[in-house]
C-alpha cells in the first residue's frame, strides 16, 4: 500500500473540519493547494484519519506481537500499545520481555567503536532553581546564539520574530529583550511575514547580527535592535547563514538549490553559486572566501568567491547531507547525514579521510571541539561530537577515527 502527500493532506485537512477547527483546516487547504489535488471528497467517509491510524496501530501490534515462527508472543498485551510506542521502532520489546535500546541491551552503546559511557558527576539534569527561563516568544523557538563578546542571547523563532536578549544584569526571566520583527511591505504598511526564523549569527566583533527566515529574506539588525539591510536573492526559505571571519561578508543557503555570497557593508549579492539540483541545507567559511556546504542531493561542494566552479566536491554520501563543519584550522571538513554517518575530509584528497558509522538513525548536527591546533587549546587533542535522532551524541577521536565516549541520558 502507498499513500501520496496529496491523500494525507487531505486526511488530515478533513479531519481539522471535522474537528470543528474550520479556519486552521481553510489555511492548511490553501497552503497544501488540495484544490490542486484529483481527490473527490465525496468518496472519503467521515473519520477517515482516526479509522486509518487505528487500523495501522493494530498492524503494527500484530507485528510486534508475533515471533520468528508466527507463533504468538504472549509477553506485552497486544492493546498496551500506544501511537507513540509504534512510530519508535528504535524502543521495542524483543522476544525475552526485557527492553533493549536501538537493539542494545540497557541502552548501552554499539560495541565495534570501544565506546564506553561517559562519566557523569552529580546530578545529570540542572534543576530549575538553578536555570533561568526566557520567555516571551509566541511559537517554537528553533534556534539560540550568543553574542561572542557580551551577554547577549539571540534566539530566533516561528512566531516570525528574533529577539536579543541582555543578561548582563542578573540573568533573570525579567531580563530587557528587543524585539526584531521581521516584516514584508505589502500596500504601503509592514505586516509580519508569518514565517519562521530559523537561522542567525553574530558577526565577530558583535555589533550585528544576521537572521534567516522561511520568507526567503535574510536581514541584518544592530545590537539595539535596528534593521540595517534586507538581503533579497534568493527564491525561498534561507536554511543557514554564516558570517566570515573578517565580518565582510554573509553566506547563506537556501531551499532554491543555490548558495549566495552577500556583502555586509552594501548588501548586494556578490555572487550566487547554483551547483545543486536540491536545496542547500548548511554552509561553513573555511576562511574569508572560501566555504563549504551541502544539499539533500548528497553532495559537498566547497567554492570560492570568483570561483565559477567549485574547488573541490566530495561526494560518498547516500542520503541527504544535513550539517556540515570545518575544525579550527580549516584542514578537515566534517559531514553528517540522514545515511546516518559522520564522514572527515580533506583538501589533499577525494574520497573520505574517515567514514564514522555508530549512530543507528539520520544524524542532524555537528560540533567540533574548541581544542588542538589553532586554538586556545592546542595541546588538548580534538573531539568532534555528532547528535543523532536516535537520541544519542557521541563523541569521537578523529586522528583514531573511533567513538570514545556514547552520551545516553536523552
Amino acid at each position: 500500500m502507498s499513500v501520496t502527500s496529496d491523500e494525507v493532506n487531505f486526511l488530515v485537512y478533513g479531519y481539522l473540519q471535522e474537528s470543528g477547527f474550520s479556519h486552521s483546516a481553510f489555511t492548511f487547504g490553501i497552503e497544501s493547494h488540495i484544490s490542486q489535488s484529483n481527490i473527490s471528497g465525496t468518496l472519503v467517509p467521515p473519520a477517515a484519519l482516526i479509522s486509518i491510524l487505528q487500523k495501522a496501530l493494530q498492524c503494527v501490534e500484530a507485528e510486534i506481537s508475533i515471533n520468528e515462527d508466527g507463533t504468538v508472543f504472549d509477553g506485552r498485551p497486544m492493546e498496551s500499545l500506544s501511537l507513540i510506542d509504534a512510530v519508535m521502532p528504535d524502543v521495542n520489546l524483543p522476544k525475552n520481555g526485557e527492553a533493549t535500546v536501538n537493539g542494545e541491551e540497557n541502552g548501552a552503546h554499539a560495541t565495534n567503536n570501544h565506546s564506553k559511557p561517559m562519566d557523569i558527576d552529580g546530578d545529570v539534569e540542572i534543576p530549575p532553581s538553578k536555570a533561568t527561563g526566557l520567555r516571551g516568544h509566541e511559537s517554537e523557538v528553533f534556534i539560540c546564539a550568543w553574542n561572542p563578546i557580551s551577554d547577549l542571547l539571540a534566539s530566533g523563532s516561528g512566531d516570525s520574530t528574533a529577539k536579543i536578549w541582555n543578561l548582563n544584569e542578573n540573568g533573570s526571566s525579567d531580563s530587557s529583550q528587543l524585539v526584531l520583527r521581521h516584516c514584508i511591505h505589502k500596500g504601503g504598511h509592514d505586516v509580519p511575514s508569518n514565517k519562521d526564523v530559523t537561522s542567525l549569527d553574530w558577526n565577530s566583533d558583535r555589533t550585528l547580527l544576521v537572521t534567516g527566515s522561511y520568507d526567503g529574506f535574510a536581514r541584518i539588525w544592530t545590537e539595539d535592535g535596528n534593521l540595517a539591510s534586507i538581503l533579497g536573492q534568493h527564491k525561498g526559505p534561507i536554511f543557514a547563514l554564516k558570517w566570515n571571519k573578517k565580518g565582510n561578508y554573509i553566506l547563506s543557503a537556501g531551499v532554491d538549490k543555490t548558495t549566495i555570497i552577500w556583502d555586509a557593508f552594501t548588501g548586494e549579492a556578490k555572487q550566487q553559486f547554483p551547483f545543486y539540483s536540491a536545496p542547500a541545507l548548511d554552509v561553513d567559511w573555511q576562511n574569508n572566501t572560501t566555504f563549504a556546504s551541502c544539499s539533500t542531493d548528497m553532495c559537498i561542494h566547497v567554492c570560492r568567491l570568483g570561483c565559477d566552479r567549485p574547488v573541490k566536491t566530495f561526494q560518498g554520501h547516500t542520503n541527504g547531507v544535513n550539517s556540515i563543519k570545518w575544525d579550527p584550522s580549516g584542514m578537515l571538513l566534517a559531514s553528517c547525514s540522514d545515511d546516518m554517518t559522520l564522514k572527515i575530509w580533506s583538501m589533499k584528497q577525494d574520497t573520505c579521510v574517515h567514514d564514522l558509522q555508530a549512530h543507528s538513525k539520520e544524524m542532524y548536527t555537528i560540533k567540533w571541539s574548541p581544542s588542538g591546533p589553532a586554538t586556545s587549546n592546542p595541546n588538548s587533542s580534538i573531539m568532534l561530537a555528532s547528535a543523532s535522532f536516535n537520541s544519542t551524541v557521541r563523541l569521537w577521536d578523529v586522528d583514531r577515527g573511533v567513538c570514545t565516549h556514547t552520551l545516553t541520558k536523552h
